[in-house]
């Protein structure tokens, strides 16, 4: 293909009622070949956020630098040590009360990412702050088909108090488009799929959809013709990693199919079920990973959060023999059988976060990996719940945000070093850089080594 120009990064794959974008190919390349696309791959960001904070002694790692050891909580990251950074001493000073009184989960996911302390309402007058998110999607939304998604496993209202006298959209949401208006997550998984690879032509996405149910065929049979003219251009290895690619994207369309097929198999009378969500969670985090995934590999958005649950969540958790409700079991008073299920817990999840890391490192992409070009962090703004401290936060970034972190690092930083500085750091590396974010002091220093 030497005399043919690249493929353009942004091909689709077009059929009747429905658009799919593609990985990264070799034959996008400049001509002066693959090693050229060091820079040349898009950056990502995400960040995962887990409720009512950690069992802080379980998650505590030992050693610094390069030289550190995976704590009990973080045993499931083994895989994906070197591609991970742990960091210790940074905190969300607008997560507390400042005179606010009791609340502190309804501000946790509040401030988490916008770095603003919220006003203390049940009615509409909720304001608090942009979230670092929606920052990078005003700045760089434009470049993707989804300037961001926004994703979760629990519904919730916007409206009413959760927590304190604070409103629900406090407590169920992270992201939030300004200071007063939230970004609604998804938690339908046949919903996210349909946002990320539908039509743009909302009659022509009915019509594709009316006919895929209707004959039971996948997006990829609508685009089966133009992939098979693509790749008559690409060579072995992009036709190779094609096909794997829409291997993938078949297998989450049978799941999704599957877990609606299980939903509307159970027959309840007078209660109205939501389509596609699956009944194990197990299930419905892994489809959500791997739906955050295939938006990246395609490059359908750059950016993305994903709320494992809400804070203040009380689900239990009996997979790992836990049930007992999660934030009942944070206010354990150090009663070690609650700590002992407490730290159960934070692994299961944490186990979650690392099969996704340990899908993204898996792909390929220009030099390196998907994961090479990502920012994942996982986080909170709570760190023991028990004490709702908001200081010394259980903070993971994972990725190499396209060469610009040196990652595999237990990096401590001084005390009450603001959370909001790793976000303007991240900002930067996104080419979306802004001068402050919520109570940002600065950008954070030593990510790059």
């Amino acid at each position: 293909m030497s005399h043919q120009q690249p493929l353009h990064r942004r091909t689709f794959l077009k059929g009747v009622g429905a658009t799919l974008g593609l990985p990264l190919l070799e034959a996008m390349l400049p001509k002066s070949g693959f090693a050229a696309q060091s820079t040349g791959a898009p950056k990502r960001m995400a960040f995962v956020f887990v409720p009512n904070g950690v069992i802080v002694p379980e998650w505590t790692v030992k050693g610094e630098g390069a030289d550190w050891q995976l704590s009990p909580t973080l045993e499931p990251l083994a895989k994906v040590k070197d591609q991970v950074c742990v960091l210790t001493g940074l905190m969300q000073d607008n997560a507390r009360h400042k005179g606010d009184g009791a609340g502190d989960h309804a501000r946790s996911s509040a401030a988490f990412l916008t770095g603003a302390h919220p006003v203390k309402t049940s009615g509409v007058d909720i304001k608090v702050g942009q979230s670092v998110d929606q920052v990078a999607a005003d700045k760089v939304g434009k470049l993707t088909k989804l300037p961001s998604i926004e994703l979760g496993t629990e519904g919730g209202r916007n409206a009413g108090q959760c927590d304190s006298g604070y409103s629900c959209a406090y407590s169920n949401n992270i992201s939030w488009k300004t200071a007063t208006t939230p970004m609604a997550k998804e938690i339908n998984p046949r919903l996210v799929f349909e946002r990320l690879f539908g039509s743009t032509d909302d009659r022509e996405a009915a019509k594709g959809r009316a006919k895929r149910d209707e004959y039971r065929k996948s997006i990829l049979d609508l685009v089966t013709d133009d992939a098979s003219k693509l790749k008559q251009q690409l060579g072995q290895t992009d036709r190779r990693k094609v096909d794997e690619y829409f291997s993938s994207v078949r297998e989450i369309e049978q799941r999704i199919e599957r877990a609606k097929s299980d939903s509307t198999s159970q027959k309840i009378p007078d209660l109205t079920l939501p389509r596609g969500i699956p009944k194990e969670l197990d299930e419905h985090i892994g489809l959500m990973f791997e739906l955050m995934t295939l938006a990246f590999q395609t490059d359908t958005t750059r950016v993305a959060t994903f709320m494992l649950a809400n804070e203040g969540s009380n689900r239990s958790y009996p997979m790992v023999g836990v049930n007992d409700g999660h934030h009942h079991l944070s206010h354990h008073q150090n009663k070690q059988d609650w700590i002992k299920h407490l730290a159960k817990i934070d692994k299961y999840l944490i186990g979650h976060y690392a099969k996704f890391l340990e899908r993204l490192k898996s792909i390929p992409e220009g030099t390196g990996t998907l994961l090479d070009n990502s920012m994942i962090v996982y986080g909170s703004a709570i760190a023991d719940g028990n004490a709702h401290s908001h200081h010394d936060l259980p903070v993971l970034v994972a990725g190499n945000g396209g060469g610009t972190i040196a990652s595999g690092r237990h990096i401590v930083f001084p005390k009450e070093t603001p959370l909001n500085n790793l976000f303007l750091s991240m900002l930067d590396r996104m080419d979306a850089g802004v001068d402050s974010l919520g109570d940002s002091s600065g950008r954070l220093k030593g990510l790059e080594g």
